[in-house]
């Protein structure tokens, strides 16, 4: 029988490549082992009438939105944990405020005005969005409402075809500087109207939700939509600060 004998060169890359593979899959799993931060998403409206400048949003010092008044961000993502949400006008602090964001969560964070007094500091109203799609032919509506000296509290109502009969009531009674949860609603073409008062009474219609309070919103099945109720109620108020009514689709 011939006898074999291994080269150098087979003897080195025996005992080589072993450890060469040994280190590469510990190096793959080095690279695999780090997570991924949990992260949730914000989305950021400027509501405060008496501040009715342009406002930019920090959150952990990074800038996450430019908005005039009445506008709101897109959802953006934020590490959960407490993050500070900052409001700068220009380089001017106006306000800031923790948030709480948990993992794979939603939420809106409103900047409203909480007196109408000239150069009172606004404040932040974060509130969680559940964005759960709503059952089939069904659509989901809240209502915040942060329109100063409007009436308190408020709701939103759907009104009566039939004149000189109450409407019928979608959310329960909202306090200024507060939002209601979501509620399903049956998918149509309504104008909504925000009432308060026994007997109701219409504060103000929310129409297409653009702010005129004229027209209608189809009101789509699956869809998720916020009423903000903005601006200062009173004699002299600019057009642009009267209260308004102004619909926000969060899908």
């Amino acid at each position: 029988m011939k006898t074999v004998v291994p080269s150098l060169r087979q003897l080195f890359l025996a005992s080589v490549l072993p450890a060469a593979l040994a280190f590469s899959a510990c190096g793959n799993d080095d690279n695999d082992s780090t997570p991924a931060p949990e992260q949730g998403k914000v989305l950021v409206v400027h509501a405060a009438a008496v501040s009715n400048v342009p406002i930019t949003a920090f959150v952990a010092d990074q800038q996450v939105a430019q908005l005039n008044y009445g506008a709101n961000s897109p959802y953006f993502t934020v590490n959960a944990g407490s993050p500070t949400l900052r409001i700068n006008s220009g380089t001017q602090v106006l306000t800031s405020a923790p948030l709480a964001v948990s993992k794979d969560q939603n939420y809106s964070s409103f900047v409203f005005s909480p007196s109408a007094t000239i150069g009172s500091t606004p404040t932040v109203l974060t509130v969680p969005d559940d964005l759960t799609a709503p059952a089939a032919g069904q659509a989901k509506v809240r209502i915040v409402h942060l329109a100063l000296n409007a009436p308190t509290p408020v709701r939103l109502t759907v009104p009566s075809a039939l004149p000189g009969t109450a409407g019928t009531d979608v959310t329960t009674d909202v306090p200024f500087g507060a939002a209601s949860g979501f509620i399903a609603i049956n998918a149509a073409s309504l104008n909504l109207s925000v009432t308060a008062g026994t007997p109701r009474s219409q504060v103000i219609a929310v129409g297409d939700g653009t702010g005129t309070g004229t027209g209608v919103k189809n009101y789509e099945a699956g869809k998720i939509y916020t009423v903000v109720v903005r601006g200062i109620a009173g004699a002299g108020v600019p057009a642009a600060q009267q209260p308004q009514a102004v619909i926000i689709q969060h899908n």
